[in-house]
């Protein structure tokens, strides 16, 4: 069982879960900010809107298209 750190805090996850599944376990599920404060969450699940992008191990990716990994450093924006 993978477990990846969220925004500090360890999370154990089930292999082949995707960051936005692992996202949607724990709060509300939201992402990142929007430039006029709006907390956004991943709406198409397969990449093209960009809405769930984080950083992962500090590089920005697609959480929806991303798989967990032990040790897995996540953060989402404030």
């Amino acid at each position: 069982m993978p477990e990846i750190i969220l925004n500090g805090r360890p999370l154990g996850v089930s292999a082949g879960t995707t960051v936005a599944a692992a996202l949607s376990f724990v709060g509300d599920g939201t992402s990142r900010t929007s430039v006029s404060g709006q907390r956004r969450a991943p709406l198409c699940g397969m990449g093209v809107c960009q809405e769930c992008r984080v950083s992962i191990d500090g590089l920005r990716r697609l959480a929806c298209q991303t798989l967990c990994r032990d040790g897995m450093r996540v953060e989402t924006q404030p």
